[in-house]
Protein backbone atom coordinates (compact mmCIF):
# COMPACT_ATOMS: atom_id res chain seq x y z
CA UNK A 1 0.00 0.00 0.00
CA UNK A 2 2.98 2.22 0.90
CA UNK A 3 4.56 1.74 -2.49
CA UNK A 4 1.21 2.54 -4.53
CA UNK A 5 1.02 5.91 -2.60
CA UNK A 6 4.23 6.90 -3.15
CA UNK A 7 3.77 5.61 -6.81
CA UNK A 8 0.97 7.69 -7.19
CA UNK A 9 2.41 10.68 -5.16
CA UNK A 10 5.61 10.76 -7.57
CA UNK A 11 2.70 11.11 -11.23
CA UNK A 12 0.56 13.76 -9.22
CA UNK A 13 4.03 15.49 -8.58
CA UNK A 14 5.32 14.96 -12.32
CA UNK A 15 1.19 15.95 -13.98
CA UNK A 16 1.82 18.72 -11.52
CA UNK A 17 3.81 20.55 -14.11
CA UNK A 18 1.90 20.73 -17.22
CA UNK A 19 -0.98 22.81 -17.60
CA UNK A 20 -4.19 22.95 -15.93
CA UNK A 21 -6.91 21.40 -18.30
CA UNK A 22 -4.09 18.52 -18.77
CA UNK A 23 -2.95 18.59 -15.03
CA UNK A 24 -6.66 18.56 -14.13
CA UNK A 25 -7.10 15.24 -16.47
CA UNK A 26 -4.39 13.83 -15.37
CA UNK A 27 -5.23 13.91 -11.95
CA UNK A 28 -8.59 12.63 -12.39
CA UNK A 29 -7.23 9.17 -13.14
CA UNK A 30 -8.37 6.18 -11.14
CA UNK A 31 -4.86 5.69 -8.59
CA UNK A 32 -4.71 2.27 -10.33
CA UNK A 33 -3.65 3.79 -12.99
CA UNK A 34 -1.43 6.77 -11.57
CA UNK A 35 0.51 4.32 -9.61
CA UNK A 36 1.79 1.83 -12.82
CA UNK A 37 2.89 5.27 -15.63
CA UNK A 38 6.31 5.75 -16.29
CA UNK A 39 5.53 8.11 -19.13
CA UNK A 40 3.11 11.10 -19.93
CA UNK A 41 3.48 11.99 -23.35
CA UNK A 42 1.73 15.30 -25.31
CA UNK A 43 2.06 15.75 -28.84
CA UNK A 44 0.34 18.56 -30.55
CA UNK A 45 -3.64 17.43 -31.83
CA UNK A 46 -2.71 14.14 -30.52
CA UNK A 47 -4.13 12.02 -27.84
CA UNK A 48 -2.59 12.57 -24.52
CA UNK A 49 -0.61 8.88 -24.16
CA UNK A 50 0.30 7.37 -20.66
CA UNK A 51 2.98 4.50 -20.66
CA UNK A 52 3.57 2.09 -18.43
CA UNK A 53 3.79 -1.97 -17.33
CA UNK A 54 4.44 -2.57 -21.34
CA UNK A 55 0.76 -1.01 -22.08
CA UNK A 56 0.05 2.21 -23.71
CA UNK A 57 -3.03 4.21 -22.88
CA UNK A 58 -4.90 7.37 -24.35
CA UNK A 59 -6.66 9.89 -21.74
CA UNK A 60 -10.42 10.08 -21.53
CA UNK A 61 -12.80 11.75 -19.13
CA UNK A 62 -11.94 10.08 -15.37
CA UNK A 63 -10.06 7.25 -17.02
CA UNK A 64 -8.16 6.00 -19.62
CA UNK A 65 -9.03 3.69 -23.41
CA UNK A 66 -6.66 1.56 -25.54
CA UNK A 67 -8.13 3.02 -28.63
CA UNK A 68 -6.35 6.30 -29.98
CA UNK A 69 -9.25 7.78 -31.59
CA UNK A 70 -11.08 7.71 -28.29
CA UNK A 71 -8.43 10.13 -26.36
CA UNK A 72 -8.41 13.17 -25.59
CA UNK A 73 -6.29 15.22 -27.63
CA UNK A 74 -3.56 18.07 -26.08
CA UNK A 75 -4.01 21.41 -28.37
CA UNK A 76 -1.25 23.85 -29.33
CA UNK A 77 -2.24 25.98 -26.33
CA UNK A 78 -2.01 23.11 -24.03
CA UNK A 79 1.67 22.28 -25.41
CA UNK A 80 3.07 26.18 -25.33
CA UNK A 81 1.61 26.72 -21.45
CA UNK A 82 2.94 23.28 -20.51
CA UNK A 83 6.30 23.94 -22.16
CA UNK A 84 6.14 27.66 -19.82
CA UNK A 85 5.15 25.39 -16.77
CA UNK A 86 7.69 23.08 -17.46
CA UNK A 87 10.58 26.14 -17.36
CA UNK A 88 8.89 27.53 -14.35
CA UNK A 89 7.96 30.44 -16.91
CA UNK A 90 11.99 31.11 -17.41
CA UNK A 91 12.82 29.64 -20.73
CA UNK A 92 15.63 31.45 -21.00
CA UNK A 93 17.51 30.27 -17.70
CA UNK A 94 16.76 26.56 -18.98
CA UNK A 95 18.68 27.28 -22.73
CA UNK A 96 21.67 24.72 -21.82
CA UNK A 97 18.89 21.89 -21.24
CA UNK A 98 16.67 22.70 -23.76
CA UNK A 99 19.61 22.58 -26.52
CA UNK A 100 19.84 18.66 -24.93
CA UNK A 101 16.38 18.35 -25.68
CA UNK A 102 15.07 18.00 -21.97
CA UNK A 103 14.05 19.86 -19.14
CA UNK A 104 14.69 18.43 -15.06
CA UNK A 105 11.77 19.08 -12.47
CA UNK A 106 11.34 18.58 -9.10
CA UNK A 107 11.74 15.44 -8.11
CA UNK A 108 13.90 14.16 -10.74
CA UNK A 109 11.64 13.60 -13.35
CA UNK A 110 12.66 14.42 -17.02
CA UNK A 111 10.21 16.69 -19.30
CA UNK A 112 11.80 15.15 -22.96
CA UNK A 113 11.08 18.25 -25.69
CA UNK A 114 10.44 17.85 -29.44
CA UNK A 115 9.85 20.85 -31.57
CA UNK A 116 12.28 23.28 -34.33
CA UNK A 117 15.83 23.23 -33.59
CA UNK A 118 17.32 27.08 -33.25
CA UNK A 119 20.75 27.15 -35.45
CA UNK A 120 23.61 29.56 -35.48
CA UNK A 121 26.40 28.38 -37.49
CA UNK A 122 25.01 24.76 -37.82
CA UNK A 123 25.19 24.36 -33.98
CA UNK A 124 21.78 24.03 -31.74
CA UNK A 125 21.20 26.77 -29.60
CA UNK A 126 17.70 25.86 -28.60
CA UNK A 127 14.36 24.60 -29.42
CA UNK A 128 11.19 26.79 -30.58
CA UNK A 129 7.60 25.60 -31.37
CA UNK A 130 7.64 22.90 -29.13
CA UNK A 131 5.25 20.22 -30.44
CA UNK A 132 6.02 17.28 -27.76
CA UNK A 133 6.64 16.88 -24.20
CA UNK A 134 7.18 13.42 -22.65
CA UNK A 135 7.82 13.75 -19.17
CA UNK A 136 9.21 10.59 -17.35
CA UNK A 137 8.08 9.96 -14.11
CA UNK A 138 11.12 9.16 -11.51
CA UNK A 139 10.08 6.49 -9.41
CA UNK A 140 12.48 5.45 -6.11
CA UNK A 141 12.13 1.67 -5.99
CA UNK A 142 13.76 0.65 -2.58
CA UNK A 143 15.46 -2.55 -2.81
CA UNK A 144 15.08 -2.67 -6.64
CA UNK A 145 18.85 -3.22 -6.62
CA UNK A 146 19.71 -5.98 -4.05
CA UNK A 147 19.09 -8.76 -6.32
CA UNK A 148 21.99 -7.15 -8.30
CA UNK A 149 24.35 -6.50 -5.80
CA UNK A 150 24.29 -9.57 -4.02
CA UNK A 151 24.65 -11.34 -7.26
CA UNK A 152 28.06 -8.96 -7.37
CA UNK A 153 29.33 -9.30 -3.88
CA UNK A 154 32.88 -8.12 -4.12
CA UNK A 155 33.25 -8.00 -7.82
CA UNK A 156 31.69 -4.51 -7.30
CA UNK A 157 34.50 -3.20 -6.15
CA UNK A 158 36.08 -3.75 -9.74
CA UNK A 159 33.35 -1.01 -11.28
CA UNK A 160 29.94 -1.43 -12.75
CA UNK A 161 28.61 -0.31 -15.89
CA UNK A 162 25.10 -0.71 -16.33
CA UNK A 163 23.87 -1.07 -20.26
CA UNK A 164 20.37 -1.19 -21.42
CA UNK A 165 18.17 0.71 -23.61
CA UNK A 166 15.80 3.97 -22.64
CA UNK A 167 12.87 3.41 -19.91
CA UNK A 168 15.38 0.34 -18.90
CA UNK A 169 15.24 1.67 -15.29
CA UNK A 170 19.10 2.45 -15.53
CA UNK A 171 18.46 5.68 -13.62
CA UNK A 172 16.31 4.23 -10.72
CA UNK A 173 18.37 1.35 -10.56
CA UNK A 174 21.72 3.57 -9.90
CA UNK A 175 19.53 5.52 -6.92
CA UNK A 176 18.99 2.35 -5.28
CA UNK A 177 22.44 1.39 -5.36
CA UNK A 178 23.74 4.91 -4.41
CA UNK A 179 21.03 4.43 -1.10
CA UNK A 180 21.85 0.44 -0.07
CA UNK A 181 25.95 1.32 -0.20
CA UNK A 182 25.51 4.47 2.10
CA UNK A 183 23.07 3.22 4.02
CA UNK A 184 25.25 -0.09 5.03
CA UNK A 185 22.02 -2.69 3.47
CA UNK A 186 25.38 -3.85 1.73
CA UNK A 187 26.85 -4.95 5.03
CA UNK A 188 29.17 -1.80 5.69
CA UNK A 189 28.16 1.69 5.03
CA UNK A 190 30.17 3.28 2.28
CA UNK A 191 30.72 7.21 0.94
CA UNK A 192 29.12 7.61 -1.87
CA UNK A 193 29.13 10.67 -4.13
CA UNK A 194 26.47 11.30 -7.25
CA UNK A 195 27.68 13.08 -10.25
CA UNK A 196 23.81 14.32 -11.02
CA UNK A 197 24.58 16.31 -14.09
CA UNK A 198 20.97 16.33 -15.44
CA UNK A 199 19.72 16.27 -11.71
CA UNK A 200 17.30 12.99 -11.88
CA UNK A 201 19.48 10.82 -9.45
CA UNK A 202 18.79 13.06 -6.67
CA UNK A 203 16.18 15.48 -7.60
CA UNK A 204 17.99 18.16 -5.72
CA UNK A 205 15.50 21.13 -5.62
CA UNK A 206 16.70 24.48 -3.26
CA UNK A 207 19.34 22.62 -1.21
CA UNK A 208 16.37 19.80 -0.35
CA UNK A 209 16.84 15.78 -1.90
CA UNK A 210 13.92 14.57 -3.85
CA UNK A 211 14.88 11.15 -3.47
CA UNK A 212 16.90 9.48 -0.62
CA UNK A 213 20.33 8.15 -1.28
CA UNK A 214 21.03 7.55 1.86
CA UNK A 215 22.84 9.27 4.84
CA UNK A 216 26.31 9.20 3.30
CA UNK A 217 25.83 10.12 0.04
CA UNK A 218 27.28 13.79 -1.31
CA UNK A 219 25.40 15.03 -4.41
CA UNK A 220 27.16 17.43 -7.16
CA UNK A 221 24.27 18.52 -8.90
CA UNK A 222 24.23 20.29 -12.28
CA UNK A 223 27.91 19.32 -12.90
CA UNK A 224 29.04 18.23 -16.23
CA UNK A 225 30.18 14.26 -15.45
CA UNK A 226 34.07 14.61 -16.21
CA UNK A 227 34.03 17.70 -14.26
CA UNK A 228 32.07 16.30 -10.97
CA UNK A 229 34.31 13.08 -11.33
CA UNK A 230 37.42 15.38 -11.06
CA UNK A 231 35.62 17.87 -8.35
CA UNK A 232 35.06 14.75 -6.18
CA UNK A 233 38.05 13.01 -5.80
CA UNK A 234 39.57 16.34 -5.05
CA UNK A 235 37.53 17.16 -1.96
CA UNK A 236 34.47 14.39 -1.35
CA UNK A 237 37.15 11.27 -1.21
CA UNK A 238 34.44 8.90 -2.84
CA UNK A 239 34.86 5.22 -2.02
CA UNK A 240 32.07 4.59 -4.79
CA UNK A 241 31.23 7.33 -7.29
CA UNK A 242 27.94 6.86 -9.41
CA UNK A 243 27.05 9.12 -12.47
CA UNK A 244 24.23 8.51 -15.01
CA UNK A 245 24.74 8.04 -18.90
CA UNK A 246 28.53 8.41 -19.49
CA UNK A 247 29.76 8.72 -23.17
CA UNK A 248 32.72 11.72 -23.92
CA UNK A 249 36.36 11.01 -24.26
CA UNK A 250 36.60 13.34 -21.38
CA UNK A 251 34.29 11.09 -19.18
CA UNK A 252 36.98 8.35 -19.76
CA UNK A 253 39.53 10.48 -18.87
CA UNK A 254 37.92 11.56 -15.70
CA UNK A 255 37.06 7.96 -15.61
CA UNK A 256 41.17 6.95 -15.35
CA UNK A 257 41.95 9.44 -12.75
CA UNK A 258 39.04 8.38 -10.19
CA UNK A 259 40.37 4.61 -10.38
CA UNK A 260 43.62 6.38 -9.46
CA UNK A 261 42.75 7.82 -6.78
CA UNK A 262 41.09 4.92 -5.50
CA UNK A 263 37.06 5.31 -6.25
CA UNK A 264 35.07 3.00 -7.05
CA UNK A 265 32.75 4.07 -10.51
CA UNK A 266 29.56 2.72 -10.94
CA UNK A 267 27.68 4.14 -13.86
CA UNK A 268 25.32 3.77 -16.81
CA UNK A 269 25.10 3.78 -21.22
CA UNK A 270 22.76 3.96 -23.14
CA UNK A 271 22.56 0.31 -25.38
CA UNK A 272 19.97 -2.60 -26.44
CA UNK A 273 22.19 -5.56 -26.48
CA UNK A 274 26.22 -6.09 -25.47
CA UNK A 275 26.83 -6.52 -28.56
CA UNK A 276 25.63 -2.76 -29.69
CA UNK A 277 27.58 -1.90 -26.54
CA UNK A 278 31.08 -3.62 -28.02
CA UNK A 279 30.29 -1.85 -31.89
CA UNK A 280 30.57 1.89 -30.32
CA UNK A 281 33.92 3.73 -30.14
CA UNK A 282 32.53 5.87 -27.30
CA UNK A 283 32.18 2.43 -25.32
CA UNK A 284 34.95 0.87 -25.54
CA UNK A 285 37.16 3.65 -24.77
CA UNK A 286 34.76 3.77 -21.34
CA UNK A 287 35.67 -0.17 -21.10
CA UNK A 288 39.20 0.50 -22.07
CA UNK A 289 39.28 3.65 -19.14
CA UNK A 290 39.48 0.05 -16.55
CA UNK A 291 36.88 1.37 -14.57
CA UNK A 292 34.29 -1.23 -14.83
CA UNK A 293 35.45 -4.46 -14.53
CA UNK A 294 31.72 -5.97 -15.06
CA UNK A 295 28.74 -5.14 -17.09
CA UNK A 296 25.28 -5.56 -16.33
CA UNK A 297 22.44 -5.67 -18.92
CA UNK A 298 19.42 -4.96 -17.92
CA UNK A 299 16.10 -6.26 -18.77
CA UNK A 300 13.08 -3.57 -20.25
CA UNK A 301 10.42 -4.06 -17.89
CA UNK A 302 10.96 -3.50 -14.09
CA UNK A 303 13.91 -2.00 -12.91
CA UNK A 304 16.66 -4.17 -11.42
CA UNK A 305 15.96 -6.94 -13.62
CA UNK A 306 19.33 -8.24 -15.12
CA UNK A 307 19.58 -10.00 -18.56
CA UNK A 308 23.04 -11.10 -18.06
CA UNK A 309 26.44 -9.84 -15.94
CA UNK A 310 29.80 -10.13 -18.31
CA UNK A 311 33.57 -9.33 -17.74
CA UNK A 312 34.21 -6.16 -19.43
CA UNK A 313 37.39 -7.94 -20.91
CA UNK A 314 35.37 -9.81 -22.80
CA UNK A 315 33.35 -6.96 -24.39
CA UNK A 316 36.56 -5.59 -25.53
CA UNK A 317 37.69 -9.07 -27.02
CA UNK A 318 34.42 -9.05 -29.00
CA UNK A 319 34.85 -5.53 -30.07
CA UNK A 320 38.62 -5.64 -31.50
CA UNK A 321 37.38 -9.23 -33.75
CA UNK A 322 38.56 -11.84 -31.04
CA UNK A 323 36.32 -14.78 -32.39
CA UNK A 324 34.02 -14.38 -29.80
CA UNK A 325 30.75 -15.59 -30.84
CA UNK A 326 27.99 -14.73 -28.50
CA UNK A 327 27.60 -13.63 -24.76
CA UNK A 328 25.85 -16.56 -23.22
CA UNK A 329 28.63 -17.89 -22.07
CA UNK A 330 28.43 -21.26 -24.05
CA UNK A 331 31.66 -22.13 -25.77
CA UNK A 332 32.44 -18.45 -26.30
CA UNK A 333 34.90 -17.84 -23.35
CA UNK A 334 33.16 -15.57 -21.71
CA UNK A 335 32.79 -15.46 -17.59
CA UNK A 336 28.98 -14.76 -17.45
CA UNK A 337 27.64 -14.09 -14.07
CA UNK A 338 24.36 -16.17 -14.92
Amino acid sequence: MEKTQENTRRFDQAAAALCPRVKSLLLGLPAAVRTEVSEIRLRVDRPICLWGSGSTWFVVNNGVTLTPEKGICATKNDLYESFRMVCSYSVYSHQDQIREGYVTLRGGHRAGLGGTALLHDGVVTGMRDITSINIRVARQINGCAAELLQRLGNLLNGGLLLAGPPASGKTTLLRDIARQLSSGQCGQIHKVTVVDERGELCGVHQAEYGNDLGPCCDVLDGFPKAAGMLLAIRSLSPEYLLCDELGTALEADALVQSVNAGATVIASIHAGSLAELASRPQARALLQSGAFAQVALLKNGKPGRVQEVVKAGDLLVKSAGGGVPDFCGRGSGLSAIA
